[in-house]
């Protein structure tokens, strides 16, 4: 059958047939095959070429009754947090926005590991903190764990609004870098501070304390200080005095030595007092992280414990077979007697007392502390003032001159 759009066909029973003129089937048409039937398809992808990620995290899949299943889009604040969360490096500022939905971003870009990532952790943790500060973190306690600390020093120096930062068995000696975020401007919230048992000398002290000492800016408002555990002298002691609104101390286990001398130096200088019984702030017992960014450290703990850990045995047979075995036993029963004579060491803990009545005396006590502390340096004054007299009088320095330590100190931050 022909029309003026050509010949008609018919589909009947899932073949294909021409209809003529007169109304009839005059011949079966059948396609050509496209393919052969042994043809098969391989779906090749260039190694070289990007792979787009599927987006299966935009849905929802569940199951229904009869165990079919099915899928709902999750909302679009899902997904708006989650393309936000995957991108929160090249995020300008979070400044103006609100703090549960920026709270709810954290947690989205703390479960796709953003925080734990060395390219992106530092700045993706950068964001939240300028905008939010003591939010992101307030506490950072990380006793005992020198390893985190050297590791993620880009990460700790962001958080710019802690208030109590415990680093207490780091084994950070006088020239670690953390000093400098410490004494820069922004640390001036902290208000509690633990450096015990960490190898701080005078030098170390003297490199924390310099800003502060010098120009007025750094660790102003530290009020709990814990230096207990390393080798400071009464020389170290001096460069505690910035610290103007410093309320408890712990010297304990120090080379400082407990006299007299040393309680008129604190109650003369610092207005301090010795205390009868241990501080309870000294004792970490309340030392924890807090703030959103708590499980973010327990993620770098985590990460860091995977580290394939040195086996000691090798070194330990070593040692037995050149002969000595008795050096490390006796090494080792050494530093287990050092740990029991921890508890049996004197504590030294220092507290400013806030009631008036306690702090009568203090101008009495001062002219005797100076010369206990600083005999040596009065006589060798004496004889200089001596021959001053027959000398013609020279130009009164300025009082705020600084040594030469200092300066190289301010020089170098």
């Amino acid at each position: 059958m022909w029309s003026e759009h050509g010949s008609v066909y018919v589909r009947e029973k899932g073949e294909l047939h021409c209809v003529s003129t007169d109304g009839q089937l005059v011949s079966t048409y059948k396609a050509p095959r496209l393919f052969q039937k042994d043809f098969t398809v391989r779906l090749c992808i260039e190694s070289s070429a990007p792979i787009s990620r599927q987006r299966s995290d935009h849905f929802i899949f569940t199951y229904n009754r009869e165990g079919s299943l099915c899928y709902t889009v999750k909302p679009l604040l899902d997904i708006s947090l989650l393309f936000i969360a995957d991108n929160i490096e090249h995020v300008d500022s979070l400044v103006g926005f609100p703090e549960q939905m920026a709270h709810k971003l954290f947690v989205v870009a703390e479960e796709k590991q953003k925080f734990t990532d060395p390219p992106t952790s530092a700045r993706a943790l950068q964001v939240f903190s300028e905008a939010y500060g003591g939010l992101v973190l307030k506490s950072l306690c990380l006793r005992d764990r020198k390893l985190l600390v050297s590791e993620r020093m880009d990460e700790i120096q962001v958080f710019h609004q802690l208030e109590v930062l415990d680093l207490y068995g780091c084994g950070l000696g006088d020239s670690h870098d953390i000093f400098r975020h410490l004494s820069s401007e922004a640390f001036t919230r902290l208000v509690r501070l633990f450096l015990g048992d960490n190898c701080l000398t005078d030098k170390g002290l003297q490199r924390l304390t310099a800003p502060i000492r010098v120009m007025k800016k750094g660790l102003e408002n530290l009020q709990q200080l814990d230096l207990s555990g390393n080798p400071l002298s009464e020389k170290g002691l001096w460069y505690l005095t910035c610290f103007k609104k410093l309320e408890e101390l712990d010297v304990s286990r120090t080379s400082v030595k407990l006299d007299a001398s040393l309680k008129s130096f604190f109650r003369a200088m610092m207005r301090m007092e010795l205390s009868a019984e241990p501080l309870k702030v000294f004792t970490h017992a309340k030392c924890q992280t807090e703030g959103w960014a708590e499980e973010v450290i327990n993620q770098w703990e985590r990460k860091a414990s995977e580290l394939p850990n040195k086996e000691l045995k090798p070194r330990t047979n070593a040692l037995q077979f050149y002969g000595r075995e008795k050096f490390v036993r006796e090494r080792i029963h050494s530093t287990s007697n050092d740990r029991r004579t921890e508890g049996q060491m004197t504590i030294i803990h220092f507290y400013k007392p806030h009631s008036p009545t306690q702090q009568t005396g203090h101008s009495k006590d001062t002219s005797a502390a100076l010369t206990v502390l600083t005999g040596r340096k009065r006589k060798l004054s004496g004889k200089k003032e001596e021959q001053a007299e027959s000398s013609p009088p020279a130009k009164r320095p300025p009082e705020s001159t600084f040594s030469a330590e200092d300066l190289n100190l301010l020089n170098s931050y």
